[in-house]
């Protein structure tokens, strides 16, 4: 009983604190019929803030996100930037379209004039992309992304950048999370109702001006394509960066083409997930593009797609490690330098591509906090459809820029005669086909990824689809080149090599799998059975693997 009082004394402070009235009533209901259960859940700690911010189902309480949480965060941040020399330094605010995203800004930049720094919040729910390209271009000591990117409709989330354009990394996440720890009542955080800057559409110009160093000057320009937003904000950005570098208009998908919250088509606006690219695919047999292209609700990912006549639908998804590939080969031939650079759990045929060239390559953990980092970084991508193009730039993947290079590179190749596929081949018979899937559980209960790992941990896999395992590492020990993180990593060698990096999400409560082999191919006739024979190993390791998982 002691318990239960001290919980819903618990939820009565929060409330009595929350400046929301639509949460303060959800809770007022929660407290009110003592919904013991959900409030154990909201109340069982504080949402944490990590190399990715924030990100969690909207609601009332501690575990949610809501403004009461975003306050909070703020602050934190604010109090971090102070004690790193930042006192009056500006910080940049931006927002998707996603319920309470507009609020959630705000808030953000009333706690950061409040504490002595100046904030400008761009003018409406626009792209990731042109946030991070804000920081630089305005000479920022932090921006802040109201985002979920790609979640469910329930969800938002609060991405944090430090000046350089880059995603906070540790030990940053962790001295702001202390910061926010030691925010005390809501009350003593000074929100003033004005002071910061409302941004007009001129960081939006100097950004699509920005996008003219993607294209190379005079280069074709024909590619028929039919573009989604998904439901999010690139529709106006990408029309408008096509306008300006003389593509043909894309063609709609209307029904998804304007912002909206619910998310009234998809199970997940995530152009990966089953399903969320039928109604592109039903435009595209209407009108017959070359490709089709689709971005993420905050349009920092880019999705392609060619047709296929073997598919029912007559297209097919390209994978992120696909598009990687492509858009290398299309850098390599403009005679792009420096470094490329991809996460682990991207497909190896980059490094394969970057050796032939004579230019630098890299590899580091997942997520483009770190492919951001890396020193004279000319292009990262990583399978998760996204692809950083122009660092210089947007030090971030960009689903807007990367599409304008799409575009590009269909367009050149269209006037060869061929197609985004045929590339796909040559880069196959040059280097090997690298066939990649992954195998993705969604859970529930996240003990279920615990136990998952530590079964991996305890026994080891010796083979998987009959190949033996010839390395097994524990990424949590670190390597010589990569810092420790939460991932095994296998390589398996015998009749093909494979390689395979099993990791929880750090978005998404997900235990992600990334699966890999190379088949070698001798001449064009081998391509139809080694794909074939690819994704037969492939499919043999996701058993094979999940035997072994327990999943």
């Amino acid at each position: 009983m002691q318990e239960q009082d001290d919980l819903i004394a618990r939820a009565q402070a929060w409330l009595a604190e929350d400046p929301d009235p639509e949460t303060a009533g959800e809770l007022a209901r929660l407290i009110e019929k003592r919904d013991l259960d959900e409030l154990a859940d909201r109340f069982s700690g504080l949402l944490q803030f990590g190399t990715a911010g924030l990100r969690g189902e909207l609601g009332a309480g501690p575990m949610r996100m809501n403004r009461n949480v975003v306050i909070r965060a703020a602050a934190g941040l604010a109090a971090h930037l102070k004690a790193q020399g930042h006192a009056g330094g500006l910080v940049v605010v931006g927002y998707d379209a996603r319920y309470k995203s507009a609020d959630f800004a705000r808030d953000t930049a009333a706690v950061m004039t409040g504490a002595g720094l100046r904030a400008a919040v761009l003018p409406r729910p626009l792209p990731t992309p042109v946030l991070a390209f804000a920081i630089r271009h305005l000479g920022a000591v932090a921006g802040v992304e109201v985002t979920a990117s790609h979640n469910p409709p329930r969800d938002n989330g609060y991405k944090v950048y430090l000046g350089d354009g880059s995603q906070i990394v540790s030990p940053a996440d962790a001295e702001i999370a202390a910061r926010i720890g030691a925010i005390g009542a809501l009350a003593d955080v000074p929100r003033p109702e004005s002071g910061w800057e409302e941004l007009g559409d001129e960081v939006l110009e100097a950004y699509l001006a920005r996008t003219d160093a993607v294209l190379t000057p005079g280069s074709p320009r024909t590619v028929r394509t039919v573009y989604t937003a998904m439901h999010g904000v690139g529709k106006d950005v990408v029309t408008a960066a096509f306008a300006r570098h003389g593509f043909p208009a894309p063609v709609l998908v209307a029904e998804q083409a304007e912002p909206d919250p619910a998310f009234p088509t998809v199970a997940f606006p995530n152009p990966e997930e089953p399903g969320a690219m039928d109604l592109s695919f039903a435009t595209a047999a209407r009108v017959n593009p070359d490709i089709v292209i689709a971005n993420d609700p905050d349009a920092d990912r880019c999705a392609v797609a060619v047709p296929d006549a073997a598919s029912a639908s007559g297209w097919r998804m390209l994978r992120g490690d696909e598009v990687g590939a492509l858009l290398a080969a299309h850098l390599v031939a403009k005679g792009a330098r420096g470094v490329f650079a991809e996460s682990i759990v991207s497909s190896s045929l980059l490094g394969r591509i970057a050796e032939a060239a004579g230019v630098g390559y890299e590899e580091t953990l997942t997520g483009f906090k770190w492919i951001s980092r890396v020193e004279g970084l000319r292009y990262g991508y990583e399978e998760a459809l996204g692809y950083c193009v122009d660092p210089e730039g947007v030090r971030d993947k960009d689903g807007v820029s990367a599409a304008l290079l799409v575009a590009e590179l269909a367009s050149v190749l269209k006037e060869e005669g061929r197609t985004l596929t045929d590339l796909l081949d040559d880069l196959a018979l040059a280097h090997g086909l690298h066939a990649t899937d992954q195998l993705s559980v969604r859970v529930e209960d996240l003990s279920v990824i615990a136990s998952a790992m530590a079964a991996l941990r305890a026994r080891p896999p010796v083979s998987l689809a009959g190949l033996p395992v010839v390395s097994a590492e524990d990424l949590n020990e670190g390597t010589a080149s990569l810092p420790p993180t939460d991932g095994l990593r296998y390589y398996l060698d015998g009749a093909y090599k494979a390689r395979v990096i099993v990791r929880p999400s750090g978005t998404e409560p997900k235990l992600k799998c990334y699966l890999e082999v190379v088949v070698p191919v001798a001449d064009p006739a081998d391509l139809t059975p080694a794909r074939t024979r690819g994704q037969e190993v492939l499919d043999a390791i996701k058993k094979d693997l999940a035997q072994a998982a327990g999943i």
